[in-house]
């Protein structure tokens, strides 16, 4: 069974002065202020962008792919802490994402635990809406 998952935003003014909203329509889980600085800038003001949005989603999306992989596997893990950084260049966009994993998985090797990350990083349906930018991956065992 398909699902939809809706978020709306709202833009008031032009890119550079201008703000808006982002509002999480499907869980209710709130509303967000975004401005150009938030996205273009290192410090982000209380604000989010569109690719800690993506971050957000390519972290989650990625754990769980590598939990089902594992447990499917005969190697569920105890905890998997994905951190996603997702990088944009004002005039070019997103650059890359690099992943950083760290998890805690009885019985299993590290050389078993990479092999399970890359595919994970590859099946992931948000690393694959994600395809047209390099995604790095750094995966290690705790």
């Amino acid at each position: 069974m398909a699902t939809t998952r809706t978020a709306n935003a709202h833009w008031e003014g032009s890119l550079m002065q201008g703000a808006g909203r982002v509002s999480l329509d499907s869980s209710g889980l709130g509303t967000y202020d975004v401005t150009w600085a938030a996205r273009s800038e290192e410090k982000s003001g209380g604000k989010t962008s569109p690719e800690e949005l993506i971050a957000a989603a390519h972290s989650t999306c990625f754990s769980m792919a590598l939990s089902h992989g594992l447990a499917q596997a005969g190697t569920p893990p105890e905890t998997v802490d994905t951190r996603a950084d997702v990088t944009f260049q004002p005039g070019e966009g997103i650059t890359g994402i690099h992943l950083t994993v760290r998890a805690k998985i009885p019985g299993i090797d590290a050389d078993t635990f990479a092999k399970a990350a890359e595919t994970a990083k590859a099946n992931c349906p948000v690393s694959k809406a994600l395809a047209g930018t390099t995604i790095t991956l750094d995966a290690a065992l705790v």
